[in-house]
């Protein structure tokens, strides 16, 4: 018997469905052929013995200027959505494209201008055919000038998001903001609600673990249904330690996870949601990553803009530190009974602080390497964590460690021997 959908899974995938372009229009086209029968339903009351007279003509007129122009403008929209999706492809990473066709502006305007014109189209087949008496052409007359203030309202608030769509400066914020989400949902549950690995022995992880899983599936892990694991576990009275975190590359040579009953293992398997791409939603690691690529972009000789770069070392810098907003206790502080947590059959392990830091730092620091502004700034930033950070943090060691390996990049790169000083001192300060 299938589970039921967990929470975690239907957050999953309503972040899906809100990355697909045609849901909002779709939901728009039906909402405007509803309020067409809607008005009819006046007829039926005595509202026609309350309410001022209104020609057919007048709101014939609406409607078929709305019919005329709604599809031009729907059209013209869609066009310019592209031509962003284009330019953010080629500006910045074709990673972020994801990111910016779920822009809610822009698919609201495009919802708006298309349910528009099925509106008007609706309603005036409706009106030609001597559908509406009086009572329900005075609502439909109510409605049309609310749609068509809707309509003014959201192309005016449309033009000024479109001119920021698809710029580099408008991504990173997206990207940035949907990092942030992640790392908040991880920080308040930072092994996904189960019992951490490193909590449990060695002796107790093999008692629990005798049986590997895998997949036939070869992608990206994008989501991990920890909770339908927890079900199969209570009710198998078993153990399941999980092997690979979301953003994780799946081949069937890997193991997803070890268990101790090898019955039904693939209810296991079909708790992991593998895909060719890697998603925002529960994987901190992917922002990241997405960061990186646009500032290695901005880096390369052909676009040769380190401000970019820059601006991406600052969101890595606000990202990072969002950890120091929930600092976590020493491990042996940590160690809790496993039924203290919410999901106590299933050990999930702690995300790697090192890889963090590989996925912020390491593209941005080999190909600015050369160049004085970006390194310095890589030095202040990594400096900022070392400082913010307690004394035997993980962000603190894996800091130290990196700014150490961009000095040294930087050091071999850089030919001024001002610049190697000035970069010297700034590491030294931020080692201090």
């Amino acid at each position: 018997m299938e589970a039921p959908i967990t929470v975690d899974r239907l957050r999953f995938l309503i972040f899906n469905v809100k990355e697909k372009l045609w849901v909002k229009p779709l939901c728009f086209c039906l909402l405007s052929i509803l309020v067409v029968f809607l008005a009819k339903v006046a007829d039926g009351t005595s509202l026609a013995e309350h309410i001022p007279e209104i020609k057919p003509d007048s709101v014939e007129t609406l409607l078929s200027i709305m019919a005329s122009s709604m599809m031009v403008i729907a059209t013209f929209s869609a066009g310019t959505m592209v031509n962003a999706y284009a330019s953010a492809s080629q500006t910045s990473t074709p990673r972020s494209l994801s990111l910016i066709i779920s822009d809610d502006v822009s698919q609201n305007a495009l919802s708006v201008f298309i349910g528009a014109f099925i509106y008007s189209a609706v309603a005036l087949t409706a009106m030609t055919q001597a559908f509406f008496n009086e009572a329900g052409l005075f609502i439909l007359f109510c409605l049309t000038s609310l749609v068509f203030a809707i309509v003014i309202l959201t192309f005016i608030r449309w033009v000024d998001s479109v001119a920021r769509l698809g710029r580099v400066g408008s991504t990173i914020l997206k990207v940035e903001k949907a990092t942030q989400r992640a790392i908040e949902k991880r920080i308040k549950t930072p092994c996904l609600g189960a019992v951490p690995l490193g909590a449990i022995s060695e002796t107790k992880i093999k008692e629990q673990g005798s049986y590997p899983v895998f997949s036939q599936r070869v992608g990206y892990i994008q989501l991990i249904d920890i909770a339908r694991i927890q079900r199969w576990a209570c009710e198998n009275n078993a153990y399941v330690n999980v092997n690979m975190l979301p953003g994780e590359f799946v081949t069937p040579d890997k193991v997803l996870a070890y268990v101790n009953e090898k019955d039904d293992l693939d209810n296991i398997e079909q708790a992991y949601t593998i895909s060719e791409e890697r998603s925002f939603e529960a994987d901190p690691r992917f922002g990241f990553v997405v960061l990186g690529e646009i500032g290695s972009r901005a880096l390369s000789p052909a676009v040769n803009d380190h401000g970019t770069a820059i601006s991406i070392i600052g969101s890595v810098t606000r990202l990072l530190l969002l950890w120091k907003t929930s600092p976590s206790a020493p491990m042996e502080e940590n160690v809790q009974k496993n039924e203290e947590y919410q999901y106590d059959r299933v050990s999930v392990p702690e995300l790697s602080i090192d890889d963090l830091f590989d996925d912020a730092y390491t593209s941005i620091s080999r190909d600015g390497a050369a160049n004085i502004e970006v390194a310095i700034h890589i030095q202040k930033s990594l400096g900022a964590i070392i400082n913010c950070f307690d004394k035997g943090s993980e962000f603190k060691a894996s800091a130290t460690s990196f700014a150490k390996q961009s000095f040294h990049r930087s050091e071999q790169t850089l030919a001024f021997s001002d610049d190697i000083k000035r970069l010297r001192k700034c590491f030294n300060q931020s080692s201090e």
